[in-house]
């Protein structure tokens, strides 16, 4: 995947027959749904891929336990059909994660077990293991540091866990064809109308300061909390259609979630459900769910949200953390889309919608990772029902992601590249291997192969998104950014005054994630 390569295509290509908008799991989806159907596809990234929402999720992939409790049958049953799915397309990203219930009423254990034991049947043949009632010693073994003061015991149930951002890298590298061109850091500056029809985009490449004009039988917009953005490109007029919500998860060292099971906490003060998952040597804990008004590039953690998080968690842990134990802190803005009644955006449904414009322009609304396939592929369908493309069939989902490999070693961090770990392991020489860092995994190898086939361009793309050193230990991050600097000046060939500037860019930034 070439950034270089894919500019080129703009010259040779009159006229796409896919333009996206947007470069997070539902673009980067559409794209690959566009491809394997045979369409010209052009992706237009503002920033980089999955620096949004997409990025900054709990890394889960599950058909949604509070879905299923808060009576979204609909959703819950999708989202465990394309779990599934997913996992068998991309066995090298995607893994089986046990959740345990910890339960503390007699009633609990019989409640959330007949509860997961639907959340079960709805999975069938895709599922990935048996919902179990266990004791109160089974559960302590399980979790050695549950809280155990009036513990009765737990349920287990089994749900999806995944990389986020590698997964938004691995639809980009399988959509990458001689009929496809993914472009990150290109902002749309405006729709081209021909007889009130939507046929094309103006856009900026923010690398170059180029300008280009592209035409499109048809234009997909798919920017998560900035849809209106782009539809009002169009409508100047329109009603609020997305409401941002803002979820924040913090990040932990291993010591507070032992043994490899994650908990699930199925009510928060706020009637929410909590999860503590091990990832990555590392644990996550969250999420809220916090009404903001205005959507924003780089949201922040409130300190109330942070505290939410440390209190609903401690309640379960016999170490309690605090503050100062957080090793990074990271929030994302979910789309959801706007209902005519007065709902918490906790309750609102997190279902997609399609919405087509008169002009044609067709906009995603809503959504999220589990079901990014579905959602491509009804944006296409919704294209082909407008007669904007020739009918062709969706081909995703019996497909072999990029870097397809059975069987992968999860606990070696190199497991993410799949089928390609050997080449990037061999990447420039044996020292290139060594890790920059003892906090995390990130050695001179991978930052080389990020800029090279990867599209990597920022400190920021290295550390948060082509690694996820940034969302792991901030602080360590920040300290290793000067030596991630100085291998992606000597790959890009450029000087100290470059990366002087990148880091002062990237030390600015890298605050929104240290507490």
């Amino acid at each position: 995947m070439n950034r270089s390569g894919s500019i080129a295509k703009l010259d040779k290509v009159q006229e796409w027959d896919v333009v996206i908008i947007g470069g997070g799991a539902s673009g980067l989806g559409i794209a690959l749904d566009a491809t394997k159907r045979g369409y010209k596809t052009l992706l237009l990234e503002k920033y980089d891929f999955g620096k949004g929402t997409s990025s900054r999720s709990t890394k889960l992939i599950h058909g949604g336990v509070r879905y299923l409790q808060n009576g979204d049958i609909t959703l819950v049953i999708e989202s465990l059909k394309e779990r599934g799915i997913l996992k068998r397309n991309a066995p090298h990203l995607v893994q089986d994660l046990s959740f345990v219930i910890p339960t503390y009423d007699w009633w609990a254990s019989p409640f959330y077990g007949i509860g997961m034991k639907i959340y079960d049947m709805m999975a069938g043949k895709l599922g990935l293991g048996k919902s179990i009632i266990i004791s109160k010693s089974e559960t302590e073994k399980l979790i050695p540091n549950v809280n155990k003061k009036g513990l009765k015991g737990g349920v287990i149930y089994h749900d999806g866990q995944f990389d986020d951002s590698r997964m938004a890298i691995t639809l980009a590298l399988s959509s990458d064809s001689k009929k496809t061109a993914l472009i990150n850091y290109c902002s749309v500056d405006g729709l081209i109308k021909k007889s009130d029809e939507v046929v094309g985009v103006n856009f900026t490449d923010i690398i170059n300061s180029k300008k280009y004009e592209v035409k499109s039988k048809v234009v997909i917009n798919a920017t998560g909390v900035f849809t209106e953005n782009i539809i009002r490109m169009d409508q100047p007029k329109i009603e609020k259609m997305i409401q941002p919500s803002q979820g924040v998860h913090i990040v932990l060292n291993r010591k507070f979630l032992k043994g490899k099971h994650a908990i699930l906490i199925p009510q928060t003060s706020d009637g929410r459900v909590l999860f503590a998952v091990p990832w990555k040597n590392y644990v996550v804990v969250g999420t809220t769910d916090t009404h903001v008004k205005n959507a924003t590039e780089e949201p922040k953690a409130m300190k109330d949200e942070i505290e939410f998080i440390l209190k609903n968690a401690g309640k379960y842990m016999t170490i309690k953390p605090k503050k100062d134990d957080i090793k990074s802190v990271f929030a994302g803005l979910r789309p959801l889309a706007v209902t005519s009644d007065k709902k918490s955006t906790k309750e609102v449904s997190r279902s997609h919608k399609i919405d087509i414009s008169p002009s044609g322009l067709i906009s995603v609304l809503g959504g999220k990772w589990t079901t990014y396939r579905k959602i491509a592929e009804d944006a296409i369908d919704s294209a082909i029902s407008i007669n904007k493309l020739k009918k062709k069939k969706c081909k995703t989902e019996k497909i072999k992601l990029f870097g397809f490999k059975k069987n992968v070693d999860w606990s070696d961090p190199m497991h993410v590249y799949g089928s390609l770990k050997n080449k990037v392991k061999s990447l420039g020489s044996i020292a290139d291997n060594k890790s920059l860092s003892n906090k995390f995994y990130i050695s001179n190898n991978i930052i080389e192969w990020a800029i090279i086939h990867e599209m990597a361009i920022t400190i920021e793309d290295i550390l948060a998104r082509r690694t996820r050193c940034i969302f792991l230990d901030s602080k360590e991050s920040k300290r290793i950014a000067p030596l991630v600097a100085k291998k992606m000046a000597d790959v890009l060939e450029k000087d100290q005054k470059w990366i002087d500037a990148e880091l002062k860019k990237f030390n600015t930034l890298i605050k929104n994630y240290i507490v």
